[in-house]
Order: structure tokens, then C-alpha cells, then sequence
């Protein structure tokens, strides 16, 4: 070992088995969803995965410290390039310091509240359209169907147009490059996931790079043109800018966005009391498609999205890198080591959340804020500098679909059925989320 992994024995921690170490319980995400390491080890721990060695951040105070980042030394970039670095190349998730700081500024002028505000009317023409497509009752794979609803969202939101015949190479473009970033053979074998996850890389850039001159001179109103066009003083996005934060938003929208559908769904058709809340606030509020001002309106469904999250984060784990000697509720951390930050943990630890497996909305209601006992206890969206900028419209997307699949539908899943989830990459339902629909 060098003297850098020598530091590490002195924090708790295993390599693992011989020579594999614990790389398929990193890749399966396994290790994410088992508390057995924390238990063993504590709030800090090192173990040996992928070839590399990495520090565990668990529970709400190490991941917390980890992603404020107070002293600046935990980074984004170099953390993620390992795992995603060659397929989500210069998304925001990976840019640091002062270059973050300059593309984020730049990239909220299309999350301000009159864009999200304009984004919503043909988000609602779109969920509207989609959804006329679905069966009037009887037996739906819940998971793909709405994977294609939310393509259809961001293709139309974010581009202004219908991806049309290319829609299933864009999904299988997405899909392939989110999941090469646990492969486990990490170079380019034909057919296997990492040689997929470039292959769809270079169809994403190939699908963009041609429309970023239409899209100049337009009027912006999609998001395409909103980050052609967003311009913070003198500084503006350049063509290989927008492509790199395109194909990193439109996959975040694409796929955190149809995981959290999916957990909601699953959630309110276990519980029916739930789902008839959810189902007359949106009826009370008379229009079927929900306006921007009325979003703040669906309570009962803010708590049920917020519980959904808790329980199923649409990012199990976060990864970040040491840029400089440091340490982490008082163990050393190296130079050059990669922290692996459990954001599944610090949602799902009985010392913070009574019951945590228990599916209960009203946690989060104003009477109990179980969200409060602890600052760190709930962060789907990350935290720090690199919190999620686009989770005001994540949310708006879920409440508006949820809102007219509400009024549509009844849905139910068969009693004692328990969804079976592969949390490896994003989470996702091994059976696709069979549900049956009762047309209302």
C-alpha cells in the first residue's frame, strides 16, 4: 500500500474478498440499500471497489459535511468523472469552483420562476396527449409507460419538438449511458455496458449539435433555447456547453423524474386512502390540467411526493474526491480519495426517522416535520452548491402528471405485492411496476 491507504487503516474499514473487493456490491447497489456497514463501522469507513480505494460517508452528519463542502475540498467533478465522466462529460454535476459557479448562474436564467411558469402549458399538452394513449382499464407497466410519458415531457419541454421516430434510440441513448457508469468492465467492449454508454453519448450529440443554430435564433421558449440564449452579463454558453448540459439535463429530468412517478404510483396504489386524498385535491381544484399558480395547492400530493422520495431517492449514493488533505468527523482523509456519500442512509436510519420502512406522508405535514429533527435528515436533491437546480421543475413535472393521472385513474396493485427494485445505477422496478387501471 503507499502511504496515502496507510493513513486509512487508521479509520475502521475492509477491502473486502480477494482481488474484486467489494466492486459488485458497489456496482449492484447493494451496499447503498444495507445499513450492516454503518452498524459495523460507523459514520466513516474505507473499503476497496473498482480498483480504487474510497471513503463511506454515512448517516446524516458525514454526508452532510460531505456535501456543504464548508472548507471547499470535497469535489464534484472528479468524483463523478470515475463513474460517469465519459458519457456526462462537463454537465454541471462535474464542473467545480469558480467554473461551476459561472455555468450555474448562467443556467438559472432557465429555471427562473416566469420560465418554469412557461414550460408548464405545453408540459400539460404533452401529459394530456400521452396519457389519451393509455388503456381505459386493465394491466400497465407502469415503469416504461411513464419512462416514455417523461421522454415525451422533456423532448417537447426541453426542445419544443416530438423526438417522433427517434424517441426509443434517444430513451435507449439515456438509458445506456446512466447505466455504464456502474459497469463493471469499465473500457470499451462491443455490447457490453460501457462500449453501450458511448455509443449513446455520441447519438445524444449527434441528436443536438444540429439544432443549436435553429435554436440561437429562435425565441427561447423551450429550455434548448432558454440555454442558447441565457446570458449573466458577458457570459453565455458556448455550442459544446450546451450540448454537455443538455444531455445531463435531459437525462436528470428524464430519469429522476420517471423514478419518482413510479415510487408515487406504487405508493398510492398500496394505499388507497392516499391516492382518493391526492385524487379530490386535484379534483377541487376543477381544471385538468393544473395551472402554475396552483401548484402550492396540492398538498396532500407534496407530502406524497416528498415521503416518495424519502423512501425511493432517486440517487441512492453521491460521489465526490479530496482535492487536499482533510478530514471527516475527525478521521484523516487523503488527497486524492474517492468519498462515496449515502444519501439512501440518511433517509432510511431508525435514529432519525421512527419507522423509517413505513410508507407516511405526514412526516413531512406541518405538525410533525419529521424532516427537522436533524439538518442533513432529508436531502433527495443533494445539498450544498450542487443541489439540484432543476428540482423546482422536477417537481412541477411530477405534480402535473400526477394531477391528471389522478382524475383519470384509479389504480391498484394486488394485496401483499411489493415492488421489487435493481438499485444499480438509478433505482428502477425489476418487473416494471405492474398496475391495473380503472378508468374514472
Amino acid at each position: 500500500m503507499t502511504s496515502t491507504d496507510t493513513t486509512l487503516r487508521e479509520m475502521p474499514g475492509d477491502s473486502g474478498l480477494p482481488l474484486v473487493h467489494h466492486s459488485w456490491g458497489f456496482v449492484s447497489g447493494s451496499m447503498a440499500t444495507d445499513r450492516s456497514r454503518f452498524d459495523k463501522y460507523g459514520p466513516v469507513s474505507w473499503m476497496k471497489a473498482l480498483g480504487r480505494t474510497w471513503v463511506s460517508a454515512a448517516g446524516p452528519d458525514a454526508v452532510g459535511e460531505v456535501l456543504t463542502n464548508r472548507n471547499r475540498v470535497f469535489d464534484s467533478g472528479p468524483g463523478w468523472s470515475f463513474l460517469i465522466g465519459p458519457f456526462f462529460r462537463r454537465g454541471l454535476m462535474l464542473l467545480d469552483g469558480a467554473e461551476h459557479h459561472t455555468h450555474r448562474r448562467i443556467m438559472q436564467e432557465a429555471f427562473t420562476a416566469a420560465r418554469l411558469a412557461g414550460y408548464l402549458e405545453p408540459m400539460n399538452r404533452t401529459i394530456t396527449e400521452s396519457l389519451s394513449r393509455w388503456p381505459e382499464a386493465g394491466m400497465l407497466a407502469f415503469y416504461p409507460t411513464v419512462k416514455q410519458l417523461t421522454l415525451d415531457i422533456a423532448t417537447d419541454t426541453f426542445m419544443g419538438a416530438e423526438a417522433g421516430a427517434e424517441a426509443d434510440r434517444l430513451n435507449t441513448a439515456f438509458v445506456d449511458a446512466v447505466r455504464a457508469g456502474t459497469a463493471f468492465v469499465r473500457f470499451p467492449v462491443p455490447g457490453l455496458r460501457w462500449s453501450r454508454g458511448l455509443a449513446g453519448r455520441t447519438l445524444l450529440e449527434n441528436y443536438l449539435t444540429p439544432r443549436i443554430a435553429e435554436k440561437r435564433t429562435g425565441d427561447g421558449t423551450d429550455l434548448f433555447g432558454a440555454l442558447c440564449h441565457a446570458q449573466v452579463e458577458d457570459e453565455s454558453f458556448t455550442d459544446t456547453d450546451i450540448v454537455n448540459h443538455m444531455i445531463f439535463l435531459l437525462m436528470a429530468a428524464h430519469d429522476t423524474s420517471t423514478i419518482t412517478l413510479t415510487s408515487m404510483a406504487y405508493y398510492l396504489a398500496r394505499n388507497p386512502e392516499w391516492q382518493d386524498r391526492c385524487r379530490d385535491e386535484s379534483l377541487a381544484l376543477g381544471s385538468e390540467a393544473v395551472a402554475y399558480g396552483d401548484l402550492d395547492r396540492l398538498v396532500a400530493l407534496d407530502l406524497v411526493m416528498k415521503e416518495s422520495l424519502r423512501l425511493v431517492v432517486p440517487v441512492p449514493g453521491v460521489m465526490r474526491w479530496a482535492s487536499t488533505d482533510t478530514e471527516l468527523l475527525g478521521y484523516r482523509v487523503p488527497a486524492g480519495t474517492h468519498v462515496a456519500a449515502n444519501l439512501w442512509g440518511v433517509h432510511h436510519f431508525e435514529e432519525w426517522w421512527p419507522d423509517p420502512e413505513r410508507f407516511d406522508p405526514g412526516r413531512f405535514a406541518d405538525d410533525r416535520r419529521e424532516d427537522k429533527v436533524h439538518r442533513h435528515a432529508f436531502m433527495p436533491f443533494g445539498n450544498g452548491v450542487h443541489k439540484c437546480i432543476g428540482m423546482y421543475f422536477g417537481g412541477m413535472e411530477i405534480k402535473a402528471t400526477m394531477h391528471q393521472l389522478l382524475q383519470r385513474y384509479r389504480f391498484s396493485v394486488p394485496d401483499g405485492y411489493e415492488m421489487p427494485m435493481d438499485w444499480s445505477s438509478l433505482p428502477r422496478p425489476r418487473d416494471g411496476l405492474p398496475v391495473t387501471l380503472h378508468r374514472l
